[in-house]
């Protein structure tokens, strides 16, 4: 099978050898009568890990956050967040068939608000409005990482109008890696806390919801509801395991990359880079040239996938783009454009 450099995503990860092995030789229960091992043992690894009380696995990020509106919210509820949030835009609209709430959606900053603007859009309920339920924040917001004195403000608002916080934290390993803080400092501003471990952790499948004890009890019953008992998933909880221990740290080094793709990439006329989102392993880029409406396939034929044009380029590094692999980037992009 031909070997592409693929810049698409850090989903695009292939699982190591140790997550293999691990896989292979794990130890597995019924996860929904709780007696998987593997699956219990990663759930408390991630509880630990964020500051939580406990967790509850299941197959993706889009199902994690889901089940934390569907858990934390009634029907009717209002959830307010960022108008380009994950929730928003990436998740097929299923905050309205599965939770039934409603979502309200502030212009931000790379994922910060205004926060007056922020505060006076809280709503009691009344005949005429939904109340204010949850707020949920994401961090790493698409490349920009939020900082804690940030994410503080925003909670302590939530929690003076008596709401719950959610944070998507798909990217929050990434987040921290560019602060040069540990999970804790920006967990620590959210009840909830989703952790995807297939976002450049490499793990092949799988995401943690972290939170109060009596949360994720309540969680997992609705994860039943939405078809996420998974019987014997500790093979992949295995992987997952591997992920939270010993996948963390190496995140600088797709950082790194990222910006050593940085500069080949301003080094060729005419290309602009966003620097507001370049905090983790991507690269928003683009270019004052129509002929980068044919750039998509001119690389995958000369064996690079890329995203398609959609009013930028993204380039996202991870653990299966080496430095080498960015230079041949560089240079058919060079090529293609001069």
């Amino acid at each position: 099978m031909k070997k592409y450099i693929d810049l698409r995503s850090d989903t695009v990860t292939q699982p190591t050898q140790e997550m293999r092995d691990a896989m292979y030789c794990a130890e597995v229960g019924d996860d929904v009568f709780q007696d998987d091992p593997t699956i219990n043992e990663l759930e408390r690894l991630a509880a630990v890990r964020f500051g939580k009380e406990d967790g509850v696995f299941v197959p993706s990020g889009t199902f994690s956050n889901q089940l934390a509106l569907f858990t934390h919210c009634s029907r009717g509820d209002e959830v307010i967040l960022d108008k380009n949030a994950h929730i928003v835009i990436h998740e097929s609209g299923a905050s309205s068939i599965i939770a039934g709430v409603q979502l309200f959606t502030l212009d931000g900053d790379g994922g910060v608000w205004d926060l007056v603007k922020f505060e006076a859009a809280i709503k009691a309920k009344s005949r005429f409005t939904p109340g204010t339920k949850l707020v949920c924040m994401e961090n790493a917001f698409n490349g920009h990482a939020l900082r804690p004195a940030y994410m503080e403000k925003v909670f302590t608002i939530a929690k003076r109008h008596g709401l719950a916080v959610h944070l998507d934290g798909a990217r929050i390993f990434n987040a921290a890696a560019a602060l040069h803080c540990d999970v804790k400092a920006l967990s620590c501003y959210a009840d909830t806390v989703s952790i995807c471990l297939s976002k450049g952790l490499a793990a092949p499948v799988g995401t943690v919801l972290v939170g109060p004890h009596d949360f994720c009890e309540r969680a997992k019953d609705r994860r039943k509801l939405m078809g996420g008992g998974m019987r014997q998933a500790g093979f992949l909880a295995a992987a997952g395991i591997v992920a939270l221990s010993k996948m963390t740290e190496r995140l600088v080094v797709d950082h790194e990359h990222a910006a050593y793709l940085e500069t080949l990439l301003l080094a060729i006329p005419g290309i602009t880079v966003d620097p507001a989102e370049r905090d983790i392993n991507m690269v928003f880029w683009d270019i004052a040239d129509e002929r980068k409406h044919g750039l998509l396939d001119h690389l995958f034929q000369n064996g690079v996938k890329i995203l398609p044009w959609e009013g930028t380029f993204r380039f996202v590094t991870h653990l299966d783009v080496t430095k080498a692999d960015l230079d041949r980037v560089a240079g058919l992009l060079r090529a293609y454009f001069a």
